[in-house]
């Protein structure tokens, strides 16, 4: 790697880092730490249960192809972000700066890339494409959950972003097989 290529992943770097402490910064104030604890317990997959339950109750059988379509695409999801941490093994937010706060519990060791941001946003598109009349709140629930990971001190926001793209990636790869 060239000393150019080094300074500029080192200066990208210090950026994310530095913005991970301004954003978790904002924890300090007790109704935004609350509610991003709120967001960020409802990511963990409660939301998106209770997103399918509610689909199957009000479409029946015809919700039967979309929620099945959710749970394949979030197994998927699964297996690719539990194998890009275990390949990557990059330290979470808090471990690595004193001056970011815990605000939320970890359920794995490791930063990237954010499984919670990387699902919302697949669940959100693939809910969309079906019943898109919940855009509006999906979108804005997903935003939430990305904010809260950072908020929490438990992700960086390049950890974010990139959950961010493959949630979208895998998205789109399974609309193309139906």
């Amino acid at each position: 790697m060239s000393a150019r290529t080094r300074l500029y992943l080192h200066r990208i770097h210090r950026l994310d880092s530095n913005l991970c402490v301004a954003v978790n910064h904002t924890s300090r104030y007790k109704f935004i730490r609350h509610a991003f604890r709120v967001v960020s317990r409802l990511g963990d997959g409660v939301f998106w249960y209770v997103l399918m339950l509610g689909v199957l109750v009000a479409y029946g059988v015809d919700g039967i192809p979309a929620v099945l379509h959710m749970a394949v695409a979030g197994l998927v999801g699964t297996l690719i972000y539990k194998w890009l941490k275990g390949k990557t093994l990059r330290p979470r937010p808090y471990q690595v700066r004193q001056e970011i706060r815990l605000e939320g519990t970890p359920l794995d060791k490791f930063s990237f890339p954010s499984g919670h941001t990387l699902h919302a946003v697949l669940f959100s598109m693939l809910a969309t494409h079906y019943y898109p009349q919940l855009a509006v709140i999906l979108v804005i629930f997903s935003t939430m959950v990305a904010i809260s990971r950072v908020v929490l001190g438990l992700h960086y926001p390049s950890d974010v972003l990139a959950g961010a793209i493959i949630g979208a990636l895998i998205a789109m790869g399974s609309l193309l097989c139906v």
